[in-house]
């Protein structure tokens, strides 16, 4: 297991993927053929639930399917796991999201997360963004972690890829080959709204789960080697390096 900090979270929300049921969910989506499978035979794209989740105000239950324009929201002790298109997606507990149409009716265009948290995992693809209420992520093909604060503060991990950053007209471009994190604030600090954060309450492990169920690989995974965990976004540091929010282009007054 790798390194990972705990802010808010529990190990047991984290370890997720490591459960016996989860496990043996995922091998068995993948060995049906995944998604495309799932289509043809009209299966559910639900890899894996566990306790109680909302699909529209209503029950979900494992043989239902997700699809885009659905409203998602997890319980106490639950997590959920599923996929659309060339996107996998782990729904952490007390967590409510939305997932709007793209091109098609599984191609996601937009995650909105308004409470909780969740990690995903995302094909190549284009004019793609994740919403929270103090940040937006236009992302490409990536696999990121997600997460609402009290009082509404944003939290985003580009774990790895390309990703366009913006809050209150601030804006960066994040390139991360491990895990760049990132704060939306609420108020400026320092007069900026995107600011630096650390790697917090996602592990390497659930990118390369989620990865797997869409036939991809995490950076490290391609790269057979990781770099230090520590919010900064890169396999290899040297030394002039600085994080992207602390040269972000201020917004103009």
């Amino acid at each position: 297991m790798t390194q990972h900090q705990l802010q808010g979270r529990s190990e047991k929300e984290i370890l997720w993927f490591q459960r016996r049921d989860t496990l043996k969910a995922a091998a068995a989506w993948v060995a049906m053929g995944g998604l495309p499978a799932a289509m043809a035979q009209q299966r559910s794209n639900i890899v894996n639930l566990r306790g109680d989740a909302l699909l529209n105000g209503r029950q979900l239950q494992t043989g239902q399917t997700i699809l885009t324009g659905d409203q998602i929201q997890t319980g106490p002790g639950s997590n959920l796991t599923f996929v659309i298109g060339n996107s996998a997606f782990q729904v952490r507990e007390n967590s409510m999201m939305t997932v709007e149409r793209g091109n098609s009716l599984n191609t996601v265009s937009l995650l909105r997360l308004l409470t909780g948290a969740v990690v995903s995992a995302w094909g190549r693809g284009s004019n793609r963004s994740i919403v929270l209420p103090t940040l937006t992520a236009g992302i490409r093909g990536t696999g990121v972690y997600a997460e609402v604060f009290a009082g509404n503060r944003s939290y985003f991990c580009n774990c790895y890829g390309t990703v366009d950053m913006e809050s209150s007209g601030e804006k960066t471009v994040s390139q991360a080959s491990y895990h760049q994190s990132f704060w939306g604030e609420v108020e400026p600090k320092n007069g900026r709204r995107l600011t630096p954060a650390t790697a917090i309450n996602h592990t390497d492990e659930e990118l390369e789960f989620l990865a797997g169920l869409i036939n991809q690989q995490t950076a490290w995974q391609i790269a057979g080697k990781k770099g230090v965990k520590d919010g900064m976004g890169y396999m290899d540091t040297q030394p002039g390096q600085t994080h992207p929010a602390q040269s972000s282009q201020m917004p103009i007054r």
